[in-house]
């Protein structure tokens, strides 16, 4: 039973969401500590895209909420974010094309993204609290 709650596929999701979230901090990271690093190029994490496509209607599981329902495949959302290095631009005089002003806008996005997924999972488990307690906080 706990263990049906804690790997529950919503729960899986955002912490796989988190996981995306904090590769792409220290992938952002790197970027900015090379930003004067002559022919650097930058990278970018892909995640959402991914899991957009993986929660589509079509490919997402169906779940059995009753044991006389008819069975179903369920294949589950495996989506990983994957690190892609971006070598088709290059609009500085060095080679490199990292922008700053780029990279840190995306910082502070991603650090916004990272809180409400953690947020989330926080209200996640604050309603299962509340039902253990028989609703009350």
């Amino acid at each position: 039973m706990l263990n049906s709650i804690l790997n529950s596929t919503q729960v899986s999701i955002l912490e796989k969401a988190l996981s995306a979230a904090s590769l792409r901090h220290k992938v952002i990271s790197n970027n900015i500590a090379n930003v004067n690093t002559p022919k650097f190029k930058k990278s970018e994490v892909s995640f959402e895209d991914q899991l957009a496509a993986a929660m589509d209607a079509k490919t997402a599981p169906i779940a059995r909420t009753h044991e006389r329902h008819l069975p179903t495949k369920s294949a589950g959302i495996n989506v990983e974010p994957t690190v892609n290095t971006i070598n088709t631009t290059s609009f500085r005089s060095d080679g490199s094309n990292v922008d700053i002003d780029s990279e840190m806008a995306g910082l502070a996005k991603n650090s916004i993204y990272y809180d409400a997924v953690a947020q989330q999972i926080s209200k996640y488990f604050a309603n299962i609290k509340s039902a253990i307690n028989g609703g009350k906080s």
